[in-house]
C-alpha cells in the first residue's frame, strides 16, 4: 500500500464511470450498502444546464389584467344574479299587496279610500287618517297589527317625545311595526324615520295611484282621476278603461326630499299638469320644504301608515325615475310636490307631482288594478303612462 493512502481511504470503493451515452443518468450504484455518488460529469451536467426563465414584466402585466378582467365579470354577473333576486321580491311584495286591495274589495264591496275626511273640515292632528296599507293589514297575514290599532283615530295617537306611548294607542303599534312587504329590498334607506330623537315609523316603498295631477278638493269633496283619492268607494265597474290598464300600485323612494303647501298652481289647473319637471321648481315658492342633506328631514315617503299622496300615493306628471330639480343652498335635489296636504286646509285643492321612482335599473315595478305585475321602462312615452294613471280616461293605451 503507499505510504500517501490511509487505510479508510484504501477501502473507499473506486468511482464508476458514467455512462458513455447517457448524461442524464448522474449517479452511480455502487455494492450494496454504499452510498450512491454523482459521477463528474452528472456534476458539470448539473452546473451547467440551463433554467426556466422568469416572468418578463410585460408577461405578468399580461397575466394580472386577465386576472382583473375575469374577476369584473365575475363581479358583475354575481351583482346582477343579486339585482335580479332583489327584482323578483319587488314583484312578489306588489302582488301580495294588490291581492290584498282585491281582498278588500270583496269583503267591504268596494276598493279602500286613499284615506277619510269629512268635506269642508280640517284635521285636528296633522297625522289624521290611516292609508290604504294601514287598512289592508288583516289582507296581508297581519292580522296581530291591525287589532291592535284604530283606524277610527290618527295613526300617531300616543306619541310622545320620551319614546314610551300609551299601549292602548296607535302609536304604540305603529313605531315599532316593521312589515317586509311595504319595502322594497333594493331600498337603499330601511331605517325608522325619527322625531324628537326617538323611533317614529318605518317607511314604505310602495304607493297607490292618485292619478294624473289634481288630487283632492276638501270643500266639495271631488277627487282625481285615479285609482284611489279620499273618501273614494269605486267598485269595479267604475274602471271604465279596465282594471288591467289601470295602474294600482308603483314604487317610490323613502325619504325622498319634497315641498307641500304652497299656493295653488293656478298655471296648471285640473287636467292641465306640467310636462316640463324643472317647472315644478317654480310653483316652490312660499312652501313647506323638507329637504335636507340629512336623510331623516327629507320626508316623503316615511310614514307608511298615512294616507296623503306624499306618504303614499304618486300620480303620473312624470314618467317613472323622473329626475325633477329643484336648488337649495347650492345643492340640487330631486323632489316631489304637493299643493296642500290633504286635510290641512278646509278650502285649498290639493295638486300632486309624486313621482314613481325605483332603485331597479330602467325601470319601475308596478301592479295593474287587476293584480297583474309588470315592469315600466323609464322611457314609457309620457301620454301612455298619464293614461294609464286614469280608471276611466278612455285613453287607447297599453301597459305592454
Amino acid at each position: 500500500m503507499p505510504a500517501c493512502l490511509h487505510p479508510a481511504e484504501s477501502a473507499m470503493p473506486a468511482l464508476a464511470p458514467a455512462p458513455a451515452d447517457d448524461a442524464d443518468d448522474w449517479f452511480t450504484l455502487p455494492a450494496d450498502g454504499d452510498v450512491p455518488i454523482m459521477t463528474a460529469e452528472a456534476a458539470v451536467a448539473v452546473a451547467v444546464r440551463p433554467g426556466r426563465p422568469a416572468f418578463t414584466l410585460i408577461e405578468l402585466l399580461v397575466v394580472i389584467a386577465i386576472i382583473a378582467v375575469l374577476m369584473g365579470l365575475v363581479l358583475a354577473g354575481v351583482q346582477a344574479a343579486r339585482e335580479a333576486g332583489r327584482r323578483a321580491r319587488c314583484q312578489s311584495n306588489i302582488r301580495q299587496l294588490a291581492v290584498a286591495v282585491h281582498s278588500y274589495e270583496s269583503a267591504k264591496k268596494k276598493f279602500p279610500p286613499s284615506m277619510l275626511h269629512t268635506p269642508g273640515t280640517t284635521f285636528a292632528g296633522n297625522n289624521g287618517s290611516w292609508s290604504i296599507l294601514g287598512r289592508i293589514l288583516p289582507f296581508i297575514e297581519e292580522s296581530v297589527t291591525a287589532v291592535r290599532v284604530n283606524l277610527e283615530t290618527a295613526w300617531d295617537d300616543g306619541f310622545t317625545a320620551t319614546g314610551t306611548p300609551d299601549a292602548a294607542k296607535n302609536w304604540a303599534t305603529v313605531r315599532v311595526a316593521k312589515i317586509p312587504i311595504f319595502t322594497c329590498p333594493s331600498e337603499t334607506n330601511q331605517v325608522f324615520r325619527t322625531k324628537s330623537g326617538v323611533d317614529f315609523v318605518f317607511p314604505n316603498t310602495y304607493a297607490f295611484n292618485f292619478g294624473t295631477w289634481f288630487v283632492y278638493d276638501p270643500a266639495t269633496g271631488t277627487g282625481g282621476d285615479g285609482a284611489f283619492h279620499p273618501n273614494s268607494n269605486f267598485r269595479d265597474a267604475r274602471f271604465s278603461d279596465g282594471l288591467s290598464k289601470t295602474l294600482c300600485i308603483a314604487e317610490v323612494k323613502s325619504f325622498t326630499p319634497y315641498v307641500r303647501n304652497t299656493s295653488e298652481p293656478a298655471s296648471f289647473p285640473a287636467g292641465s299638469p306640467p310636462s316640463d319637471p324643472a317647472s315644478i321648481s317654480g310653483l316652490t315658492s312660499g312652501g313647506d320644504a323638507r329637504i335636507s342633506g340629512t336623510t331623516n328631514d327629507c320626508t316623503g315617503h316615511t310614514e307608511w301608515p298615512d294616507g296623503r299622496v306624499h306618504h303614499t300615493g304618486f300620480t303620473t306628471v312624470f314618467t317613472p325615475n323622473t329626475r325633477v330639480p329643484h336648488t337649495v343652498g347650492g345643492a340640487q335635489y330631486d323632489i316631489d310636490y304637493s299643493s296642500r296636504q290633504e286635510g290641512s286646509s278646509a278650502s285649498a285643492k290639493t295638486f300632486a307631482a309624486i313621482t314613481s321612482r325605483s332603485h331597479h335599473p330602467g325601470s319601475v315595478n308596478v301592479a295593474m288594478m287587476d293584480a297583474s305585475v309588470r315592469s315600466i321602462k323609464n322611457d314609457i312615452d309620457l301620454p301612455v303612462w298619464r293614461g294609464l294613471g286614469t280608471r276611466a280616461g278612455n285613453e287607447p293605451v297599453s301597459a305592454d
